[in-house]
Formats: C-alpha cells, structure tokens, sequence
C-alpha cells in the first residue's frame, strides 16, 4: 500500500538532513506547505510544493513519491513519469513510482518490456499485476497465455470475481462471444452485475443476434430507472441494429479496465484519495473512458475538491450519453462549493434539454428549496412528480420534498396530502413521520396523532437528535413537561451545539421550574447562532428576550397560550 501523503515517514527525513541551516530552512517550508496541502487534499498546492522541495533535494525517496502521488492525483503521469523512473533506477520500492511506469509502459503498448519487469519488486499488489500481466499478454499476442493466467489468477483467494470479469471482457474483445456469454451467465459475480458489466453483457448478446436477451437483461438489472445511455442501447437493440463490443477494443483497454475495476472495489474500503489514483490511471490508459471521469470527479466531489472535480465534469462532452449525468454532478459541486446560483444555472439549462428526466428536475427543485425560492421549488417538483416513472423508493421522497416546500408557502393543505402519500407510499418512513407531525405540533392540531407519528420515528432513528427534539417538542406543546425533559435532554446529547435544541430545552426547563438551568440553556443556544439574525425557529432576539423577561412573558407578549400549570404534586 503507497505511504500516505501526510504520513511521517518524510518528517524524520527532513529532521535526519545536513544541519546546515540555510538548506534546512529552504527545505522546510516547501516541505511542511506540501505536507498541510496534502492533509487538505489540495493537490495543486501539494504537488507544487512537494516539487519545490525536491528541487532543494532531489535524492530524498520520501519527497519523490510524495511528488509523485500529488502529480498523480492531479492526472499528470508525464510530470510524475521522470521521478518514478528515478527512484526505480535508485533501486526503491514505491507502489506510487510502480503504477507510473506500468502506466507509461501500457499506454506505449510496450507490453514485452512491461512482461519483463519483476512483479515481485517493481509491481503494484498481486491482483493488479495478475491482470495486467494478462491483458499484457493479449498486447504480446500471446491469447492462451493470457486465458491460463487469468483463470489461475480466478483460483486465488477473494479474486475470482475479477478474474472472470476480466477473462470474459478479453474473450469478447477477442471475438470469442459464446465463450464471453457463458462466462457472463455461469459467473454472474459482483463485477459482471455493475452497470457496466451488463452493458456489456448487453453488447455480446447483440453480438451473437440475440437482441431479445440483451434488452430482458437491461430490463432485468435497472428496470424502468434507465437513463439516456441506456434507453439509447434498448432502443437501438429494439430496432434490430447490431451492437458492436465498445468496452474492449485493445489490450491497453483491458488494462484501463483493470484499474478501474479495482478503483470501483477499492472505492468501499480505501480512503478516496488512494481510490483517485487507480481512477486517474484509468483514465490515462483510456481517455474516452466517460465512466472512469465520472469517478474521479466523484471522488474529487467527496474530497471537497470541487473546482477539480467541476473540471472533471466539464470534460465529459456534450453529446456523450452521460452528459445529463455528468451535468447533475457539476450542479452538485457547485452547490457544496458556495455557488448555488451556478448550480441553478446549470440544471435550468439540463433541464431546457432533458426535460424528460424526472431527476433533473427533482435536483433543480432541490437546489431551489435550500435557496428558500419555493415556488420554483414546487413547480420543478411537479414536473418531477408528473414524469416519474420510476419505483416507490424515489417517488415517495418527491412528494415528501414538495411538501416541504408548500408547507414553507404556507399551503398546509396541499402539503399534509404530500407527507400522507409520501407516508402511503413509504409507510413508517422516519423523516416523513417527523416532519408531518412536528408540522401539527407547531400549527397546534391533531397533537395526539403528532404524538403517535414522532414516537414511531424516535423507534425507527433512537439516535437522530432532531427526531428526539421533535418528540420531547410535542410533549412540551401538550403541557407534559416532565415526561419532556429527558427526551429533549437526550436530543441535546445527540445535538449537543445545535441552537434550536438547546432553546427547547431551555423552554422545557422553564416548564418544570428550573429557571435557572433554562436561562443557562438560552445562552448556550445564543451562542449558536448568528447573533445579526432575525426571525425562524433560532431567534436570538427571542432568545434575549427570554433572558431578560422569562418564557412566561415572551408568550403573553405573543399572545401565546400560557404554560399550563402543573398540579401540587
């Protein structure tokens, strides 16, 4: 496994250099600004300033494969290319360096000098070397060699899966489609069920005029959730058109596919930014490879790299299938980087040309709800509603999101029937439950329902901190303010900096008689929120309010119901 970037390994190498000052200051500051970009992953400034550290001493091991992870991560193997043949000219082990020369030598197809190497000390991990091995020998045109190494590669432990997957691609992309398509339908292992495994599953059918299948296949795995990408191979198989085998159309191909497979596995278990490089390599090896650019970006998204992985999207063209998808991801990383009016911008023009998408317009109406316009919510939710065709999983949270966004209207009457068919459609439903009953609780109807809807949410999500408040809410809003005080207690445990919890709490307290503890309560919640706003349900200023006048007279002053008053004992 590579060192990781902000590992301590290149610390003690820095601290072991020549104590001449000048040298070590010069060095430092390159080194530890790398070392902090790294930890962020910021790679443009890791691999900038990793390069300038290297600069000032280039035979120092841990400073070339820190470079060279930080190029990698970026997409730039020709500027981490010259450093990893360094350091294997050098005689070092670095899995970084390794994956680099293997790239570099599979994307010149210099497969014979790739079969040369000594996996042993020059590899990447047995599963990776194995298949490349393989695919390798299919580049060296040495088809038999490379059919026995995948199936002794299948009877090692926990490979199986991939060795088959690959075997099959490489009997398709050899013409062998019987072959291929008994693999596909006796192996169906965890690689073959992706989405691009049966994709091209879908494509050896056709291959072998059984268009019928493909399309029962297709139809089997995504049902009616396809997208254009999808609808477009059903439709085409529909019209008797046959499909030609696109996924493997070379060796380097089938090299592309190994790194991408494994960064799809290491994807579940690996942190994203070793997942990034196997992504990256994929994509090097293949660069129409549209779903290796979805991963990257992707993983790009889960680093909170966004300007990166905007420009991974960005580069998925216009007329490739996937653009709607690659659109929505973009929308996506513009929204978590601050720039929601980007994000809009970009699902109204997705949504001018993929009008038919019912996610497209369930995210514009998303992305408009948290910008607190809810009419346009409601009206792209309609759209989405009105398109849907998709199962009960989906449709039940589009009407439970355009509920929300009518409630915010003020139109409870249309949004209490969203949250029931939402609740119809997916009864028991945690978030719905809360949401609908904490709604009655504050409009003050039909608080015994409330009451029953919020303690089956608390039972499906004991540990959601804003199901508990809603619970210990409801019971204060029912004048039951001892039996309110743990649950609102457990939600602050739960929620602990939160400001509308802890308000509530203070309101609880003041219930019960501990005035002092809701004041203390008060505060704390004051503390929590922006002291210049105004309004909602974390209002500093009736927050201060309360401090200076107790909840009894904030109430009288709102013309509230007063607190009920609790019997002597």
């Amino acid at each position: 496994m590579i060192r990781s970037l902000f590992g301590s390994a290149a610390l003690a190498t820095l601290l072991a250099l020549s104590p001449a000052v000048g040298t070590a200051q010069s060095l430092a500051g390159p080194y530890l600004a790398g070392r902090q970009a790294a930890i962020l992953s910021d790679y443009e400034a890791a691999a900038r300033y990793f390069s300038q550290a290297l600069a000032r001493d280039p035979s120092n091991p841990s400073l070339m494969e820190d470079a060279i992870v930080g190029q990698l991560s970026l997409g730039r193997v020709d500027r981490a290319l010259p450093i990893a043949r360094l350091i294997e000219e050098q005689g070092l082990r670095s899995q970084a360096a390794h994956m680099t020369v293997i790239a570099d030598l599979i994307a010149n197809e210099d497969y014979e000098g790739f079969l040369a190497r000594d996996t042993e000390t020059q590899g990447i991990g047995p599963l990776v070397d194995g298949l490349l091995v393989a695919w390798a020998m299919i580049g060296a045109d040495d088809n038999d060699a490379a059919l026995a190494e995948f199936d002794r590669i299948s009877e090692e432990r926990g490979l199986r899966g991939f060795a088959l997957y690959h075997k099959a691609m490489a009997l398709a992309g050899l013409g062998q489609f019987e072959a291929a398509e008994a693999l596909f339908t006796d192996e169906a292992g965890p690689l073959q069920q992706t989405r691009r495994g049966a994709m091209a599953r879908a494509e050896v059918l056709s291959q072998l005029d059984r268009n019928e299948e493909a399309v029962e296949s297709l139809r089997a795995s995504f049902g009616t959730a396809a997208d254009p990408e999808l609808l477009a191979m059903i439709e085409a198989l529909e019209a008797g058109e046959t499909l030609p085998f696109t996924h493997i159309t070379s060796a380097r191909d089938g090299a592309a596919e190994v790194f991408y497979s494994v960064a799809g596995a290491l994807r579940q278990d690996a942190g994203a930014d070793y997942t990034l490089l196997y992504a990256r390599l994929a994509r090097y090896l293949r660069p129409d490879h549209i779903d290796a650019l979805l991963l990257t970006a992707d993983l790009l998204e889960s680093l909170d790299q966004y300007a990166l992985a905007n420009a991974a999207y960005k580069q998925v063209p216009a007329d490739h299938p996937a653009y709607h998808a690659a659109e929505l991801g973009r929308a996506a990383a513009l929204r978590q980087s601050g720039k929601p009016e980007a994000a809009i911008e970009v699902l109204e023009q997705l949504a001018k040309r993929f009008g038919e998408l019912s996610i497209v317009h369930s995210t514009l109406g998303d992305v408009l709800r948290q910008q607190d316009r809810f009419e346009e919510a409601v009206a792209a939710y309609d759209l989405a509603i009105e398109l849907d065709t998709e199962s009960v999983r989906r449709s039940w949270f589009l009407h439970y999101a355009r509920a929300i966004a009518l409630e915010r209207l003020d139109e409870w009457d249309r949004a209490e029937a969203d949250f029931r068919k939402a609740l119809e459609l997916n009864p028991g439903q945690p978030q719905v439950l809360n949401y609908l009953g904490y709604s009655l609780v504050e409009k003050q109807i039909k608080l015994d329902e409330a009451l029953a809807m919020i303690e089956e949410a608390v039972a499906a999500s004991p540990d959601s901190g804003y199901i508990v408040d809603s619970l210990g809410w409801v019971l204060y809003r029912l004048g039951r303010y001892d039996e309110a005080v743990g649950h609102m207690e457990r939600a602050v445990e739960l929620m602990p900096v939160d400001p509308v919890v802890n308000d509530h709490l203070g309101d609880v307290y003041w219930a019960v008689g501990r005035e002092r503890e809701a004041q203390f309560q008060w505060m704390r919640a004051l503390s929590f929120v922006d002291p210049d706003e105004t309004g909602g349900e974390a209002d500093p200023a009736r927050m201060r309010r309360k401090l200076e006048v107790g909840l009894d007279v904030v109430l009288e002053e709102e013309g509230a119901e007063p607190l009920k008053v609790a019997d002597e004992d």
